[in-house]
């Protein structure tokens, strides 16, 4: 779609602000009020914006208020998780018009009861994936199948339920987190810091001057891939660091430490907090010694980036009872560096995937790659 560069500035400002007036469109793109004209009767031709009613000024004169138009389209958002699958679709304002949750297995269902949600006749603009281990080759995609070594059958199945030649992009997950955190989470008004999420997997989102870092390879942040263990005698193996903190690892080392008069022991790792919360003493000390490790990785972290804020996210690192030993940890083994829990919770992965399918599909109307910095978007 070609577009005069004034009408893309103007276009640019309704999709940060939702609605606007033409003197506030002059202000906000730094136009004339004649240009604006001019370039909202190019969007509205072109059915990009619309005039949505009038607002009343501070002399008591009526102003046209605009919206995008029903040609803006929208995005989806897919977060492919190791159970769920959450599904969001957003105007290009970011609006949420429509939203789901289900089964990981049932993803293609999930994306068709989201897409048959949007509004009528609004074109698909652009598709973000939030899957895990994503490299640089992986990220980008056309049509309906980019290149999918790393997102497994879940996302073959997903895929299949896209309209025919819709951009799709993959993006790690925990990338997509920590996007959430910083724009509606703990590190609102942080522009630097790490989001260290510990679930059934680890992982690290770096974010750097209010962007995500991703690496040479699309790989920064791949904690997992630290060598583990560092003793004598015995060499570091493929993500075994991992797979001693993961979730799965967590529970097997509290069945090992469960005595005879501790009850019934916990299957899930919700279970053990819960106990370690009761005053429980054998989960309290395995909830220890485990915030101890994630200390440890967090002191690693800030060896290595200085990030000033680390926030805890996932399903065992979002615990708060894990909050105080991995402070207390960080404390003994690094400077000062303030420690938070995730406030985005679950939905954080959909939440920062759908902000960047929003700046995917503005780009795709506009062609501006510059234009998320002056919105203020990833």
């Amino acid at each position: 779609m070609h577009l005069s560069e004034s009408a893309r500035a103007v276009f640019d400002v309704l999709a940060a602000t939702g609605a606007a007036t033409r003197p506030q469109l002059a202000a906000g793109a730094g136009l004339s009020k004649p240009t604006v004209s001019l370039a909202v009767a190019e969007l509205e031709t072109a059915g990009l914006a619309a005039c949505s009613g009038t607002a009343s000024g501070a002399t008591g004169r009526s102003a046209a208020v605009y919206r995008l138009g029903p040609a803006a389209g929208a995005v989806l958002a897919v977060d492919l998780g190791p159970t769920r699958t959450r599904v969001r679709g957003c105007a290009l304002d970011g609006t949420l018009l429509a939203q789901g949750d289900g089964s990981r297995p049932g993803a293609a269902g999930t994306v068709r009861e989201v897409l048959r949600e949007l509004p009528a006749g609004a074109p698909l603009r652009a598709v973000v994936v939030a899957v895990g281990d994503v490299t640089a080759r992986d990220r980008e995609g056309t049509g309906m199948r980019p290149a999918t070594a790393k997102a497994g059958p879940a996302f073959d199945a997903m895929a299949v339920a896209l309209p025919e030649g819709v951009p799709v992009h993959l993006e790690n997950n925990v990338n997509c987190a920590a996007l959430a955190e910083l724009h509606e989470g703990a590190a609102r008004g942080r522009d630097t810091f790490g989001y260290l999420r510990i679930g059934v997997g680890i992982g690290l989102g770096i974010v750097v001057g209010g962007r995500v870092l991703r690496g040479a390879n699309g790989a920064a942040g791949e904690v997992a891939r630290l060598p583990y263990p560092w003793d004598e005698g015995r060499a570091p193996g493929p993500e075994a660091l991992e797979r001693h903190m993961g979730a799965r690892s967590l529970l097997r080392r509290a069945a090992q430490a469960w005595q005879d008069g501790d009850g019934a022991r916990p299957r899930t790792t919700k279970r053990l907090f819960a106990l370690c919360g009761q005053g429980h003493a054998t989960a309290r000390a395995v909830v220890a010694s485990h915030a101890a490790d994630v200390g440890r990785l967090a002191a690693a972290v800030t060896a290595v980036l200085d990030p000033g804020l680390i926030v805890l996210g996932g399903a065992v690192g979002a615990e708060p009872q894990l909050l105080p030993g991995v402070r207390a940890e960080l404390a003994r083994l690094s400077w000062p560096t303030e420690v938070v829990s995730s406030e985005v919770g679950d939905s954080g992965t959909v939440a920062g995937a759908a902000r960047l399918a929003v700046a995917r599909g503005i780009h795709t109307v506009t062609g501006d790659p510059a234009g998320s910095a002056v919105r203020g978007r990833p």
